[in-house]
C-alpha cells in the first residue's frame, strides 16, 4: 500500500491548534527518518548469580523457585495502560519519502481544502501568514461566541478603515502624514486601531522631534484575509512616489501670492501699493498755499 500524504497532513492539522508552516512539516519528516535510521534497543534479562545475596546456592535457589509462588497482586486499576500498535500502518510508516517538496504539500492542502468545503461540515481550510490551519466556517461564529461566552464583535468605523488602510499602504507612517493624507485628526482611530491589534509602534522617524511610526500587525493580514502585505489590491490613484512629493510638497508650503492666482501685476493688494504711494509723495515736491 502506497503512502498516504493526505492522511498524515490531515491528522497533523487537527491535532495542533497553531498554524502549520510548510517548513514544518518537513522538519516532522526528516525527524522521522532520523528516528528510524537509529538502531532498535531491546531490554535483556539480567543474568542469574551463582550465589545469591543471602549465600545461598543457585541449586537451591532454583529449587526454592521452582515451588509454586503465591498468586501475584492483581495490578491497581488506576494504573495507566498505553496500547500500542504491535504492526505499523503500512499507509502511514511505509515507503515514507525522504524529502516532501513545498509544492507537493500545497497541492495536498490545496486538496484537502477542496474536499472540507465540498463536504460543507463547517469546516475550512486556510493559509495565513503563519502556515495552514484548520478553522470553522464563520457561519458558525455566533455559537462558537456563544461557547466562549465572548461578546460579538464590533464593527470598525469608517474613520478607522480610513486610517488603518494609510498605514497599510504608507507603513511606517506618522500620526501626522496620516493626517495630512486624510485631512483630519487621527488620534481616535490610532488609539482604536492599537487596541484592536490591527498596528503597532514600529519605531521613531528619523525627522525633527523624532516622531512614533506605525505599520500593521499579523492580526492585520488574518483580519483582512491575506498572507503578507504584497497581497494588498494595488493602488490606481496615487502612486508611493507621487504621494512621498505631494506630501513634501504640503510641509512646505506657502501662502499662495497674486501670480499664483492668475492676478496681473498692476492689480496689488492695498498693503504692498501703500509703500509705492509713500514713496512716490516723497518724491514730489511741496506745494505752497
Amino acid at each position: 500500500m502506497a503512502f498516504n500524504l493526505k492522511k498524515v497532513l490531515k491528522a497533523l492539522l487537527l491535532s495542533s491548534g497553531q498554524p502549520l508552516s510548510i517548513k514544518d512539516i518537513q522538519a516532522a519528516f526528516t525527524r522521522f527518518h532520523e528516528q528510524a535510521s537509529l538502531p532498535v534497543v531491546e531490554e535483556s534479562a539480567p543474568a542469574e548469580a551463582s550465589v545469591t545475596g543471602e549465600g545461598v546456592p543457585a541449586a537451591e535457589a532454583s529449587a526454592e523457585a521452582a515451588a509454586p509462588a503465591p498468586a501475584a497482586a492483581a495490578p491497581e486499576e488506576s494504573a495507566e495502560v498505553i496500547f500500542e500498535p504491535t504492526v505499523e500502518d503500512p499507509e502511514l510508516y511505509s515507503d515514507v519519502p525522504s524529502l516532501i517538496t513545498a509544492t507537493q504539500i500545497r497541492e495536498v492542502m490545496d486538496a484537502i481544502a477542496a474536499e472540507l468545503r465540498q463536504a460543507d461540515e463547517g469546516l475550512l481550510l486556510i493559509e495565513g501568514n503563519n502556515g495552514y490551519r484548520i478553522v470553522t466556517h464563520p457561519r458558525f461564529g455566533r455559537w462558537v461566541r456563544i461557547l466562549r461566552q465572548e461578546p460579538p464583535p464590533v464593527k470598525l468605523s469608517q474613520s478607522s478603515i480610513e486610517t488603518l488602510a494609510v498605514v497599510a499602504y504608507r507603513q511606517p507612517v506618522t500620526r501626522t502624514e496620516i493626517e495630512t493624507i486624510r485631512g483630519v485628526s487621527a488620534e481616535a482611530g490610532i488609539n482604536k486601531l492599537l487596541e484592536r491589534d490591527l498596528i503597532y509602534i514600529v519605531g521613531r522617524a528619523d525627522t525633527p522631534g523624532r516622531p512614533i511610526q506605525y505599520g500593521t500587525t499579523d492580526h492585520f493580514l488574518e483580519f483582512t484575509g491575506i498572507k503578507s502585505l504584497d497581497e494588498l489590491p494595488a493602488s490606481d490613484v496615487l502612486s508611493s512616489r507621487q504621494i512621498d512629493e505631494w506630501l513634501k510638497t504640503t510641509s512646505t508650503s506657502r501662502p499662495p501670492t497674486d501670480a499664483d492666482v492668475g492676478l496681473a501685476d498692476e492689480q496689488l493688494p492695498l498693503e504692498a501699493a501703500v509703500p509705492e504711494i509713500a514713496a512716490e509723495a516723497a518724491d514730489k515736491p511741496a506745494e505752497t498755499a
